[in-house]
């Protein structure tokens, strides 16, 4: 039996989980997400708590437990407290503006880079060279932040870049000198 897919998740206060057939959908104080679980396996709701279920020991049965079990307690987390991911701008003259909902990037390349928040994210800028990318769905807040890492991405020699906050960059030796 899957570890984490046999536990069950606990519902707090002011959430609400319905299951309609293979739909999960899961309300909160911050929105409202929903999750088409995988066929074979099932769902239940039962005293506060959600009881994820698979019919048999298939090899596609095992490995889509844990998974689903995880994504309903995502779910429950994101309506809850909600997800952010940080980025850091590093590099000489590389700085971030908001504009309006929008965040404005200065990457060294001859022209800014405008990024439009995606539907359901918030991009928050902190000083000339911090964003915080926050949303309710792990998912989302995940693929934005890897979404603007992408424009830029740290060079292994200097450094230079947009990266996550708190990783770590390998460096490269450059060139030896005569």
């Amino acid at each position: 039996m899957s570890r984490i897919g046999r536990l069950p998740i606990d519902i707090p206060a002011g959430v609400t989980v319905s299951v309609a057939g293979q739909d999960v959908t899961v309300k909160g104080p911050k929105g409202e997400l929903s999750l088409t679980v995988a066929r074979p396996i099932e769902v239940a709701v039962e005293e506060n708590q959600v009881l994820v279920t698979r019919p048999d020991d298939e090899r596609d049965s095992r490995a889509l437990h844990g998974l689903t079990r995880t994504l309903i307690n995502n779910n429950i987390i994101g309506v809850t407290q909600g997800y952010t991911k940080g980025l850091e701008v590093v590099g000489t003259g590389y700085r971030v503006a908001q504009k309006g909902t929008a965040v404005e990037f200065a990457l060294g390349f001859s022209h800014p880079v405008l990024v439009e928040a995606p539907e359901g994210i918030t991009l928050t800028v902190e000083g000339n060279n911090k964003v915080t990318v926050a949303g309710i769905s792990k998912q989302a807040v995940g693929e934005a932040a890897a979404n603007i890492r992408k424009i830029r991405k740290p060079e292994p020699y200097k450094g230079k870049g947009v990266r996550y906050a708190g990783e770590v960059v390998r460096r490269k030796a450059g060139k030896a000198g005569k």
